[in-house]
């Protein structure tokens, strides 16, 4: 184990690393200590203590070697598993009771020796892709290596930074706040992903939480409360704020909801794109009104992705970034901050990552923003997309999370 001081309560994310650590060589744990020190999200996600348990006798007792960092609510060592796979990076993360809520473990990789090296793994994604590995500097995104990297894509889920840089603006310009009570309206709820659907009409959060919602877990019902307490003007604007290559892609703004009745009522797209240009939001305002479509069967293939999405280039995400940069607000950062899209990067290299990621059948979008212990700000944007075919979501994104962390390596390279 790793020595250190015996801290009083709270208890540390590097605590709960040990005690996962130990736990994990006395399978079964039981499970009153489960339910005490693991989130319920998490253990529910884990298939409860028996799959929590399952997944730890699978693994084989966790040896801690190396301290890699550690702070409050967040700890990383590495590790040896009984398993055999080697070295690996496991991190932790504890909610504000002190529960482990988040365990990720990956293998440590050898980082691409050159951008040339990269692009043998970009070459290995499917369909189209459009890449970019820039710094932020106070005169914009510089693009350090690039494939296609003002290629208008559609994003998936990634269009949410602009809502969040939409609510902070207003924020800034007092017009909102960061604490004030909104309500949960059925008329306003959406198809997951997300949670909040599931709140009854009339509890009441703060912008605070319905942002923390729409990045952690990408809420598509946070979201179009979030569009509808701020008015679709205000989000489209800030495409232009952001700097967006052609804000007009993105007009009129489509919340999530009317995002579903077009993708899965195939006479509402029809209607929709048939319709001449100025009339399509009043289009899409009588579709919010509509209750949520049936969703069985789920959609499987792409339909419509370069015609009915949100719309972006690499270049434009790492502007994005830089825009929630600059507006420099600590709810912010924090929605951006809760989850880290898998990359389970070295905190001790990258100190900050923000993520946010997006899809839909024949779209993929990874993109990340990081800072590095001198300050710097490094931003990578991957979108992958197909219209006709759509490529395996977990091989995408198991390549893409490879290529993100390798170009974030050689982007945090001393110069």
């Amino acid at each position: 184990m790793i020595e250190r001081t015996t801290e009083t309560t709270p208890t540390t994310a590097a605590e709960r690393l040990d005690w996962l650590a130990a736990a994990s060589a006395r399978v079964p744990v039981p499970e009153g200590e489960l339910r005490e020190l693991v989130a319920p999200a998490l253990l529910d996600a884990s298939g409860g203590p028996d799959g929590f348990n399952a997944t730890a006798a699978a693994m084989g007792p966790i040896v801690v070697t190396r301290l890699v960092a550690a702070r409050h609510d967040r700890a990383q060592a590495i590790v040896r598993s009984g398993s055999g796979s080697g070295d690996l990076l496991l991190t932790v993360r504890i909610d504000p009771a002190s529960r482990v809520d988040h365990v990720a473990m990956t293998a440590e990789q050898t980082p691409p020796a050159s951008w040339a090296e990269l692009d043998d793994r970009l070459a290995a994604l499917p369909g189209r892709v459009s890449f970019a590995a820039a710094e932020i500097t106070p005169q914009g995104c510089h693009v350090v290596h690039g494939l296609r990297q003002d290629a208008l894509r559609p994003t998936g889920s990634v269009f949410k930074l602009y809502v969040l840089g939409a609510l902070g603006q207003a924020v800034a310009e007092d017009r909102a706040s960061w604490d004030e009570l909104l309500a949960v309206r059925d008329e306003a709820k959406s198809l997951p992903s997300g949670i909040l659907q599931d709140r009854p009409a009339g509890d009441r959060l703060t912008p605070a939480e319905f942002a923390v919602a729409m990045m952690s877990v990408s809420d598509n019902t946070a979201t179009d409360h979030l569009i509808h307490r701020l008015g679709r003007e205000a989000v489209a604007r800030q495409f232009e704020l952001f700097g967006h290559q052609r804000p007009a892609a993105n007009a009129p703004l489509l919340t999530t909801r009317a995002f579903f009745q077009l993708k899965y009522v195939r006479a509402h797209a029809h209607r929709y794109l048939s319709a001449p240009a100025h009339e399509r939001a009043a289009v899409v305002e009588g579709l919010e009104r509509l209750p949520l479509p049936d969703t069985s069967p789920p959609w499987t293939e792409p339909r419509d992705i370069d015609r009915i999405e949100w719309f972006a280039s690499p270049v434009d995400v790492c502007r994005a970034y830089a825009g929630l940069l600059r507006l420099d607000q600590p709810e912010i950062d924090r929605a951006l901050s809760l989850a880290d899209g898998g990359l389970n990067l070295d905190l001790s290299r990258f100190p900050t990552v923000w993520s946010k990621s997006g899809s839909e059948p024949g779209v993929v979008t990874l993109s990340h923003l990081v800072r590095t212990p001198d300050g710097r700000a490094l931003a990578v944007g991957l979108l992958v997309s197909d219209p006709d075919t759509a490529p395996d979501p977990a091989a995408v994104l198991t390549t893409g999370q490879a290529v993100v962390r390798g170009a974030f390596h050689l982007l945090a390279a001393p110069r």
